[in-house]
């Protein structure tokens, strides 16, 4: 029997390009997909940091946590929808 839901985290590293509206936007777009998909335990904005290396000559990203429950098959949707939006550097969603 398949599972119900499952707890997972996505770490999203956001360019700092587009400004702090940019950054909100792209946050807010996310946080009500994950809603409209599951349940939404906690986003937890670490903010602008410094990257380990440069992505796109960018030496700095904005980061955030999402924490959440869905049906398994959310997040490779997710991680699609995070691929092709423009002003995400980076992500990463993993079984919690």
């Amino acid at each position: 029997m398949a599972k119900i839901s499952e707890a997972y985290e996505t770490m999203a590293v956001y360019s700092l390009k587009n400004g702090e509206d940019g950054v909100k936007a792209l946050n807010d777009k996310f946080k009500a997909l994950i809603e409209a998909n599951g349940t939404m335990e906690s986003v937890d904005e670490w903010g602008k940091r410094k990257l380990a290396y440069e992505i796109d000559d960018q030496a700095e990203g904005y980061y955030v946590l999402y924490t959440f429950t869905s049906k398994p098959d959310f997040p490779a949707e997710l991680d699609r929808v995070f691929k092709i939006t423009d002003g995400v550097m980076r992500s990463l969603t993993t079984v919690r």
